[in-house]
């Protein structure tokens, strides 16, 4: 049995929760759960793997014993969607280093551009099994 691979997430992140929202809508496989990072369950992952806390505010990918973050996160859930999603994987042809400095980018003005919310808003008429909190 294949275990399933966890999103940790900015709760408060209006962008954030549009692409838990695109995950969901495209993962027919149910490959990934999800969590806030500011929740007590994101908390305690982030603890166990020995994330760095400077990459906290970053989308973090839990898969495998393993973590991922930034443009790499991103990626590997990309490639994990059925469709020509995957295709965009190509993406990893583009140095780390250039990649991460654009997701940065967007990772900083992600509340100017997109907007914030005061609580985490959990999809509705989705499977809340599909959330650890």
């Amino acid at each position: 049995m294949q275990t399933k691979a966890v999103i940790l997430f900015d709760g408060i992140c209006s962008l954030c929760n549009w692409s838990v929202q695109f995950i969901i809508n495209h993962d027919s496989q149910h490959h990934f759960i999800f969590t806030p990072l500011q929740s007590v369950e994101g908390k305690r992952l982030i603890a166990a793997h020995g994330v760095p806390i400077e990459t906290i505010d970053s989308i973090i990918l839990i898969e495998d014993s393993r973590y991922l973050i930034r443009s790499s996160a991103a990626i590997r859930i990309l490639q994990q969607l059925p469709g020509w999603w995957s295709l965009l994987s190509i993406l990893t042809i583009i140095p780390q280093p250039i990649r991460d400095w654009c997701y940065d980018l967007i990772a900083r003005n992600r509340y100017n551009w997109f907007g914030e919310i005061n609580t985490c808003a959990l999809p509705m008429n989705v499977d809340q099994t599909r959330f650890l909190e």
